[in-house]
């Protein structure tokens, strides 16, 4: 007799989907792969077919130059794999595209969330709970310092030092993927119309989320902007880029940096970051364990950070659960 949920097998470099033989958000390339979303620790180039969502796939082909063996699934589908297995993507809420993959297979519902959150968010469909019997969740912020205050506190936080010294401006450091177009629709949300100045390397992702209806309002490269023109105002750059050579045109900036590490003194520190702003696309301690028990599976992986402190509040809640070991999964500048 075959046990329970023996056809899906975690792997090192991945989710393995044995009777389909394919694998989800996996690290090496592989013949068929089930991709949560489009950040570099869970997509990449290479594979033979790639099953997503639009969003998600027109993110790897922007990054990743990947385009071949596009199979496309939006929220609600579901693809039926080889080997009798049913795959249905469902929303994140982590990101533009992010979603769930529910596994369905011989009577039995798994559920793996890839990166999630459960705050709204302008730019993502939100976060669906769906019953399942095994739930794979991530863990980046699970321990129970980590509380991320509401957005609306950190977006008036900014707006004051902006205000603050006009002949300044403020610049943020935020992940080019998810992170930069939240902040700026955020800003927009709050009533902040003006001109909102970009980094180079942060314009073809704006450009795709607006693609995609994200409305972020007026944008300009720092490029095309002078100095002068750059007081009191916004920029908006890779987290790399706040100590770089490039950020000396700017006039006097306030350093910034949108992140949820920014609860961690020290963090903010080691950047020399003057206005730590914590703001997250993860579920913090609070999110991940209500959505275990709003899920109520009856056994959770957990995976992506760390697996320790949420193993034990599942232990202490008589939840079974299990740590896994898998590879390539990087805390990034969320």
């Amino acid at each position: 007799m075959t046990a329970p949920f023996a056809w899906i097998r975690p792997e090192p470099h991945g989710i393995h989907v044995v009777p389909a033989d394919c694998w989800i958000d996996p690290s090496r390339r592989v013949d068929q792969a089930l991709v949560t979303h489009g950040h570099a620790d869970h997509a990449r180039g290479g594979h033979g077919r790639t099953m997503a969502t639009p969003e998600t796939l027109a993110i790897m082909e922007l990054r990743y130059q990947t385009r071949e063996g596009a199979a496309p699934a939006s929220y609600g589908e579901t693809l039926r794999l080889p080997g009798g297995v049913d795959a249905t993507f469902i929303p994140a809420g982590h990101v533009l595209g992010s979603a769930q993959i529910l596994l369905e297979h011989a009577g039995e519902r798994v559920i793996v969330t890839g990166d999630y959150k459960r705050r709204p968010d302008p730019t993502c469909a939100p976060f669906e709970v769906t019953r399942c019997d095994v739930f794979i969740t991530e863990a980046t912020f699970g321990l129970p310092v980590f509380c991320h205050p509401p957005i609306e506190q950190e977006i008036g936080k900014l707006l004051e030092r902006l205000a603050l010294d006009p002949e300044r401006c403020v610049l943020v450091g935020a992940y080019a993927l998810g992170k930069a177009q939240r902040v700026i629709a955020e800003l927009r949300r709050a009533g902040h119309h003006d001109v909102i100045y970009l980094h180079g390397a942060m314009e073809r992702m704006c450009r795709l989320y607006e693609a995609f209806g994200i409305d972020l309002g007026a944008l300009k490269l720092v490029s095309d902007a002078a100095k002068d023109e750059l007081r009191g105002k916004i920029v908006v750059c890779p987290p790399s880029a706040l100590s770089d050579r490039w950020s000396r045109r700017l006039p006097d900036p306030v350093t910034a940096m949108a992140s949820g590490w920014m609860r961690v003194r020290q963090r903010a520190r080691q950047r020399n970051v003057e206005l730590p702003l914590v703001i997250s696309d993860h579920a913090d301690w609070g999110e991940l364990t209500r959505t275990i028990a709003e899920v109520d599976p009856g056994e959770s992986w957990i995976t992506h950070g760390r697996e320790e402190g949420l193993l034990r509040w599942c232990q202490l809640h008589q939840r079974r659960a299990r740590a896994l070991a898998l590879v390539g999964y990087e805390d990034e500048d969320d």
